[in-house]
């Protein structure tokens, strides 16, 4: 007998929850892509992407996945043989790196580890030590979706600053654009790429790249642009077909149009605020389970911390075991800890990740609690008490 059976929750970092309200949008016959309703409500999208990232910028969508937005950033910027410095902290800035690296750009990696966020102290060392200017771009993300590492933007930008030095700031939000706080224009951001399907709330599918007038100048002596990458069509489209190289992503416009439309009506910084709550809480459970057992927080430092999602470490190869009876049991589906080790590694079955982005509320979040707290004491793995009163107290508290 299994109490997994009735609806599922998915409280992995993505694909997240997609509302109702969304697949609704989506569930639909095959538009016009040449006039009328859908070439209309394309246009509504361009200013309510802007006001997401917070820039009076640019922004070209794409059909693709988060990995097609680092590819559309890195034609439209380097040329081959360009130098860029990747601050990683976890595996999706090495990620960047290599796709970097897999076009002919010349990559350095800071590498901060995976239980840190990067110092801004270090990268005014390192780019001071760089008169020339050699160094195109200073790339990072701003969660990594791996280690729940999340950097100070705005401190790396005063740090590129302070340097004297003409880098572009180039961010990745895939997992944290309408999540955790994020200023393109006023932090100083050059060039930011996301996905639909974090806290976008839209199924996989679509880029997004924004880009400064300064990003977009400096691009012009790009040489890795292809027909498709080429953002300048995207933004400066007299076609509809030209803002997608050829046909729209139809179905996907109409959820994102609805998704858009979620994220105003609840206000950003409600979201914002919403994210940080149902991460406290996240946090106040993990400190409880830990003052009795091995659990831990990945990331020590609270500001350091994702909103939107939170990773685990028990000895393995609990992690494992404690993500299968979630599962199996009672229909939870935590994350794997992707990036902390290589599968084959048996500290891998150690790590797990609890998602709380886009779609979620506190009675989501407090569920998966309880029922991580539910598979702790079936399993018999060690741990204090208490964890699951610590989180409603943190939500109490406001």
């Amino acid at each position: 007998m299994s109490l997994g059976h009735g609806r599922t929750y998915h409280a992995i970092p993505g694909p997240s929850v997609m509302p109702d309200r969304v697949l609704r949008a989506m569930h639909r016959a095959a538009p016009n892509i040449y006039a009328g309703e859908l070439v209309e409500m394309t246009a509504s999208l361009f200013p309510d992407l802007k006001r997401l990232a917070r820039t009076e910028g640019h922004v070209a969508i794409y059909i693709g996945n988060g990995h097609a937005g680092w590819e559309a950033a890195n034609c439209n910027v380097f040329a081959r043989g360009d130098r860029a410095l990747v601050l990683a902290t976890g595996r999706f800035g090495h990620g960047w790196a290599d796709s970097l690296r897999a076009l002919g750009v010349a990559v350095e990696v800071m590498d901060f580890g995976r239980q840190a966020p990067a110092d801004p102290a270090r990268l005014a060392e390192r780019l001071a030590a760089d008169p020339a200017g050699e160094i195109r771009a200073v790339l990072c993300t701003q969660v990594d979706t791996a280690s729940t590492a999340r950097n100070d933007i705005a401190g790396l930008r005063a740090a590129i600053d302070a340097a004297r030095h003409p880098a572009l700031l180039m961010v990745d939000c895939i997992a944290s654009l309408g999540c955790d706080a994020f200023h393109m224009d006023a932090w100083g951001v050059d060039v930011m790429v996301s996905a639909s399907q974090k806290g976008v709330m839209v199924p996989p599918g679509l880029a997004f790249v924004w880009f400064s007038d300064k990003a977009r100048e400096a691009g012009r002596r790009a040489d890795l642009r292809t027909p498709y990458w080429d953002w300048e069509p995207r933004v400066a489209a007299e076609q509809y077909y030209e803002h997608f190289c050829g046909t729209a992503p139809t179905h996907h416009l109409y959820g994102l149009r609805a998704a858009l439309d979620m994220l105003a009506e609840e206000g950003l910084e409600a979201v914002w605020r919403r994210h940080a709550r149902l991460a406290q809480a996240v946090w106040a459970a993990v400190g409880a389970w830990g003052q009795g057992g091995a659990m831990a927080l990945n990331i020590a430092d609270p500001a350091a911390r994702s909103h939107a999602v939170t990773a685990l470490r028990l000895q393995a190869p609990d992690g494992t075991r404690l993500r299968e009876w979630c599962e199996h049991e009672a229909g939870v589906t935590l994350g794997i800890g992707l990036g902390m080790a290589e599968p084959q590694d048996p500290a891998w079955h150690g790590f797990f990740r609890l998602a709380h982005m886009g779609h979620v509320n506190a009675h989501m979040t407090l569920g998966a609690l309880a029922v991580i707290d539910a598979g702790l004491k079936a399993l018999e793995i060690p741990h204090g008490p208490g964890a699951v009163e610590a989180a409603t107290a943190a939500l109490a508290a406001g």
